[in-house]
């Protein structure tokens, strides 16, 4: 069943069909208590699943996410897949990304157990959030996302526990893979 597609990575970038009250709450909180926040005209949030391994073509990895609880709640949320670096990822050409995992739990067992059982096939799923940051025009988008990106103190950062968790930010161009050790992404840790 899978492997026919011949694709060995793909994301599933899954958001809320409402608005998101984490993503409202933390807009709130960076405008109204960071410098770095001042400038910023949005901020969004995805739930990103990178597969990696033996895929099946778009069309059936696609109903399989459908089928899955594993990755989402098709009622409540929505699924873009997203299978080669030249499709575009849901981050416009003037936002910035910044992908947060919890360091060395960002693996997914339950799904990967759920798709070789469905499928026969192996792969691995990694999880992650990646913040979605717009900014007012004229700011130095890269040098705010950052600011934001890390936790340092109570003025600077707020997405990212250093802790605890890892980031990599982009822009536009987000990479794929991202989430796996060794992915490209201009920040790590």
């Amino acid at each position: 069943m899978s492997g026919r597609g011949g694709a060995h990575a793909a994301q599933a970038w899954v958001r809320l069909r409402a608005d998101d009250p984490a993503a409202v709450s933390a807009l709130g909180v960076a405008r109204r208590s960071l410098a770095a926040g001042r400038a910023l005209s949005g901020l969004g949030r995805f739930r990103l699943f990178e597969l990696l391994g033996p895929l099946p073509g778009r069309a059936e990895l696609e109903d399989l996410l459908h089928r899955s609880s594993r990755f989402y709640n098709p009622i409540k949320e929505e699924c873009r897949v997203r299978m080669a670096t030249t499709e575009p990822a849901p981050v416009g050409a003037d936002e910035r990304a910044v992908l947060v995992s919890d360091r060395g739990l960002e693996r997914r067992p339950a799904a990967e157990r759920w798709w070789a059982h469905v499928t026969g096939a192996a792969i691995e799923v990694r999880e992650g959030v990646v913040w979605v940051l717009r900014f007012e025009s004229g700011v130095d988008t890269a040098a705010a996302a950052a600011d934001l990106a890390v936790l340092r103190d109570h003025a600077h950062g707020l997405l990212c526990n250093p802790n605890a968790q890892d980031h990599r930010l982009a822009g536009s161009r987000v990479p794929l893979p991202w989430i796996a050790p060794g992915a490209a992404g201009e920040e790590q840790r």
